[in-house]
């Protein structure tokens, strides 16, 4: 088996950094020593295949993306990133594992949607990959097909308060899905929005001829999240099944989840760069020579954007350094604006929702480090090593300690990263939502089961190379 070097840098673990050389044979991390040590009386340097210097950057645990949307149906299209090119663009940005959902339709068997979704994966990814099941139909069939998937390594089930008559499923059906939850030991995720109000405000705002990207956020306020939330984590009081929020993008939201976590319950939240960064008024003043006014599509996503001056965006930076939402994802969705996005052009309820930001959430998530919002090992915890402890991976994934996994980025804090006008992205999209970002810091390397992936600036990597992650129950609970 071949064997790497990772020399001179400084190791980043959730816990704290190091001075430290990371020795990697065949696919583990198989040391982390002081540099230039002596191992059995042998030189590393001279003894091993490939040496990596390191020196001035951080080596970090690859990133862990636990909400991704390859190839997902929706609005009458696809996502436009296929397994194959959107872990690409991943391993590119420094994301060594994805955790893609399956998705159930109504009336659409659930064990069958888990194969097909293994068809579509299988020979294709270029990191590592596991799945979570989206239920919509929760019956007697749906209910026992949990219990198989808990066996297969699916340990977590989403389901949505949202999406009348495609997706959404009622307090009843989300009642027991939290039982078998309870029962079996998984996680039960929620979209959290409340879908009866979202779709009375949408035919309002069309009615009125506001058809404008702009007011899908007005469509969805933070109050439909925030009951939503509230609701999702009542039902899971009664049942004690353990809840994971998405996209959390309200502070009110937020402060449903604090409250119960504070409380002692099993409530977890994940936010994603988007509410971060981006904003409502933003969107609302897009517009530029191709699309116009239907610029602002380009960041319809669900939940949406929120008002900066609301102060959403500060506030979900103060949840991740409080831990009142452990961990960033993406919700990678991507739509391209030809042919997909503007199949909404007359009504923004039409606009497939989504946006692509698998390539750019650990660039994104330090330059956080660089403006003070988060330390470096929060850095790290929020993206891989926190992934890892939820979504029962810990120990092969996110750290840099023996025996775990080497999916290890070399980082490096000197480095620039631009997210220019025009397709500088890796993504398979005709353009990016983060145009114009500046990220003070650079990906360098990529290891993904200690096979170089990335080298600086060059891709190296190939599908076929990423494995199916088989999970075990989630190691974060309380």
């Amino acid at each position: 088996m071949a064997t790497t070097l990772i020399k001179n840098g400084t190791v980043v673990n959730a816990t704290g950094t190091a001075s430290a050389d990371v020795l990697v044979d065949g696919e583990t991390i198989a040391a982390v020593l002081a540099p230039g040590s002596v191992l059995l009386g042998h030189d590393l340097e001279r003894s091993v295949d490939t040496v990596v210097d390191a020196a001035g950057k951080y080596v970090i645990p690859g990133g862990i993306d636990a909400h991704t949307h390859m190839e997902m149906p929706f609005g009458g299209t696809f996502a436009s990133d296929t397994f194959e090119t959107g872990t690409r663009a991943a391993a590119w940005g420094g994301t060594t594992t994805i955790v893609d959902f399956v998705v159930q339709y109504a009336g659409e068997n659930v064990l069958d949607q888990y194969h097909l979704w293994h068809e579509k994966a299988a020979g294709n990814c270029a990191v590592d990959y596991g799945f979570h099941q989206i239920l919509s139909d929760v019956d007697d069939d749906s209910l026992k097909a949990m219990d198989q998937l808990v066996i297969e390594g699916v340990t977590s089930f989403k389901l949505f308060m949202a999406y009348q008559g495609v997706l959404l499923s009622d307090d009843g059906q989300i009642l027991r899905a939290m039982q078998k939850a309870a029962e079996n030991g998984s996680m039960i995720m929620m979209h959290a929005e409340n879908g009866g109000m979202i779709d009375v405000l949408v035919q309002q705002l069309l009615a009125e001829g506001k058809t404008d990207p702009y007011w899908h956020g007005i469509s969805r306020p933070w109050q439909a999240e925030e009951e939503a939330t509230h609701r999702a984590i009542m039902i899971a009081n009664l049942t004690g099944a353990p809840l994971y929020v998405v996209h959390v993008s309200a502070k009110q939201a937020v402060q449903q989840i604090a409250a119960a976590r504070d409380a002692g319950q099993n409530v977890f939240g994940e936010t994603c760069p988007q509410y971060l960064y981006l904003s409502l008024e933003e969107q609302l003043g897009a517009s530029g020579p191709e699309w116009g006014s239907f610029e602002g599509a380009k960041w319809v996503c669900s939940t949406p954007l929120r008002a900066r001056a609301e102060g959403h965006q500060d506030h979900m930076w103060q949840a991740l350094r409080t831990n009142d939402i452990q961990m960033v994802s993406t919700d990678h969705c991507p739509f391209c604006m030809k042919d997909q996005k503007d199949l909404g052009i007359g009504s923004f309820a039409k606009i497939p929702n989504g946006i692509g930001s698998v390539e750019h959430r650990m660039d994104l998530m330090y330059q956080g480090v660089v403006t003070g919002q988060i330390s470096l090992p929060r850095w790290v915890e929020l993206t891989s090593t926190t992934p890892a402890r939820m979504f029962g991976l810990h120990g092969r994934k996110g750290v840099i300690q023996p025996g775990a996994d080497a999916d290890v980025v070399v980082y490096d804090p000197r480095g620039h990263t631009s997210i220019g006008v025009g397709k500088t992205h890796h993504m398979n999209m005709d353009y990016s939502a983060w145009e114009g970002f500046e990220v003070d810091g650079h990906v360098d390397t990529v290891l993904s089961r200690g096979r170089i992936v990335v080298d600086g600036g060059d891709y190296v990597g190939a599908k076929g190379h990423g494995r199916y992650l088989k999970r075990g129950l989630s190691q974060y609970l309380l």
